[in-house]
């Protein structure tokens, strides 16, 4: 199926889009109300505007360092997975969200980087803990928000993971153990952007590694990761055929294929392509 990510409610209804998600909280933290026609999308753990009024709420490396967009490797502020007024808050937006359409999908999940965080307040819970290991320790952490945030999920929990398969890493740079997460998760979504997809062998390549990391046989043929996998495309200013070119890499290991931000050359991408596959009908003279 086809879907689209978007901060405008009309385009959730267009006819190419077989599902939308709709941004409720993105990592500017500018807030807007939960729509009944489409997947209703939080910025979990990413949020500008929350850090910019309460520093509390910013990570800190072992130096003390803050993880916001001022640094590098940082497009926007992060807030700490443990804040448990923030995590309180993030469990209301959720509820509501389901309250008004029983799938969510959950975006920016997890620890900002590798060496995060460790602000008072995550020292204390991990010497209070039972683990020994601060790795192990972390994907606690954010594996019991994301139970807490399913239980309040009716519908499916669509779960965002940042694009590198390769084994260990999302597990060593967020906090994410794929294996613990999977219980409480319906479908992953792995935005996989460019500004241009001349090629795609990359695309074809980090899709199948994430098949792999979630279960999922290599080939075409093979198995399919449970949970499943959907991709999502980056839309804006790209060139239509080049866009269907990324959607029939992608498509062919994804279940969906969500694209981002801009829902007019979307539309336009799945027209064009649906209308490549019809089947021309020809006419001669009797």
């Amino acid at each position: 199926m086809y879907g689209v990510v978007t901060r405008n409610e009309p385009e959730t209804e267009w006819d190419e889009f077989d599902l939308s998600c709709y941004e409720v909280k993105d990592v500017s933290g500018r807030p807007s109300e939960p729509i009944e026609g489409a997947i209703n999308m939080v910025s979990c753990f990413g949020d500008n505007a929350a850090t910019t009024e309460d520093t509390d709420l910013l990570p800190v490396d072992d130096e003390g360092r803050p993880a916001t967009r001022e640094r590098p490797y940082f497009d926007w502020n992060y807030v700490c997975p443990t804040h448990e007024g923030y995590r309180e808050g993030l469990l209301e937006i959720i509820e509501d969200c389901a309250a008004t359409n029983e799938d969510v999908r959950l975006d920016d999940v997890g620890f900002p980087r590798e060496g995060y965080c460790h602000c008072d307040r995550c020292e204390a819970k991990f010497a209070d803990s039972e683990f020994e290991d601060w790795q192990a320790w972390r994907a606690s952490v954010i594996t019991e928000f994301v139970a807490a945030a399913s239980e309040r999920i009716p519908g499916r929990t669509y779960l965002t993971l940042y694009p590198d398969p390769y084994p260990g890493h999302l597990y060593k740079r967020a906090g994410l153990d794929l294996d613990a997460l999977a219980p409480h998760v319906d479908e992953f979504v792995v935005p996989l952007y460019d500004l241009d997809y001349g090629t795609t062998y990359w695309l074809e390549t980090l899709v199948r590694g994430f098949r792999s990391a979630l279960g999922g046989e290599y080939a075409v043929d093979g198995g399919d990761p449970d949970p499943p996998l959907s991709v999502e495309l980056y839309a804006v200013d790209v060139d239509v055929d080049k866009l269907i070119g990324a959607l029939e890499v992608a498509e062919t290991y994804a279940k969906d294929v969500f694209f981002g931000y801009d829902a007019a050359q979307a539309s336009a991408t799945i027209r064009r392509k649906n209308a490549d596959q019809q089947a021309g009908e020809t006419y001669t003279p009797d």
